[in-house]
């Protein structure tokens, strides 16, 4: 497979060739689009089919799938793929189980303080979040300072916060974290967290309409837009922008992260990779001292 790369200060980050879905789409009905769409990727289909019926005029999208997309997400990610990338036992909780349990039984900390006592507290996610924040030293694997994505900025794939952290970066004690560790793998985690209780009880951004033909849907990554122009009944142009373009971009959160690592290995870095969790496979290589 063709691929294109990048070049971090320790890393060679390899990605697979984009599929080609603009042209893919070019020429077919806007209902096939919309149907079709969503079948390309194994991820945020609801979020990928709610854009394109929006942005094609198609009708509102299902918010109660939609809420139970993003939270099926971030449990997955939260409860097996980040204890098995951290060696830890995943929890095995079945589905109906509430995010309380994840909490040690009670609401999101709400607070620093609150924060630090379920850190210590051995319950829910507690033991992976102590796990991880060991793991990486304040400062390390951060990206501070990126701008916010926003309905002027979303169409364009620069470096930009664009995360389900960011949805919550003005909660306590995600302040908490930024201040003390900075904007690295356990604010992101725990913003994973509090977003996850938020769709439970389906409170998310509301997806919109940002301009003609272009809608801005939240998804488990962050915010994912898609363009479409509609001539003489057929799809003549359509651009999707995922969180995952922002995080890939020169000098974005997947550079920054991984440049402010130090001399941390190839472990810490495939760590870091499986909390950034972007939505296409990644291989990193170690760059060798010449």
């Amino acid at each position: 497979m063709n691929q294109r790369a990048h070049i971090t200060p320790c890393f060679r980050v390899e990605l697979p060739e984009p599929l080609p879905v603009e042209a893919m789409m070019r020429g077919r009905a806007p209902q096939e689009v919309a149907e079709l769409l969503p079948r390309l990727f194994n991820l945020c289909r609801h979020a990928q089919g709610a854009a394109a019926r929006m942005a094609l005029g198609l009708g509102a999208p299902d918010l109660a799938a939609l809420a139970r997309e993003i939270r099926a997400e971030h449990r997955l990610r939260l409860t097996l793929f980040l204890p098995r990338a951290l060696g830890l036992t995943p929890l095995a909780l079945p589905h109906d189980v509430p995010d309380r349990a994840l909490f040690g039984g009670r609401s999101f900390p709400t607070s620093g303080a609150e924060l630090t006592e379920f850190l210590e507290s051995g319950q829910g996610l507690a033991p992976v979040l102590s796990a991880l924040a060991a793991r990486f030293a304040p400062g390390e694997g951060v990206a501070p300072g990126l701008p916010g994505v926003t309905a002027d900025s979303a169409l364009k794939a620069s470096a930009q916060e664009n995360s389900a952290a960011a949805r919550h970066a003005g909660h306590a004690a995600m302040r908490h974290i930024e201040a003390t560790y900075g904007r690295g793998p356990l604010w992101r985690i725990v913003g994973r967290m509090i977003d996850m209780e938020a769709a439970g009880r389906g409170i998310l951004p509301a997806p919109r309409m940002i301009g003609p033909g272009t809608a801005m849907v939240p998804s488990a990554r962050g915010v994912y837009t898609l363009l479409a122009e509609v001539d003489a009944g057929r799809v003549a142009a359509l651009k999707r922008v995922t969180p995952t373009d922002h995080m890939l971009a020169p000098g974005g959160v997947l550079a920054q992260s991984l440049g402010s690592l130090g001399t941390a290995g190839h472990a810490t870095a495939e760590l870091l990779l499986a909390v950034l969790d972007p939505c296409v496979p990644l291989t990193l290589r170690e760059v060798q001292d010449a």
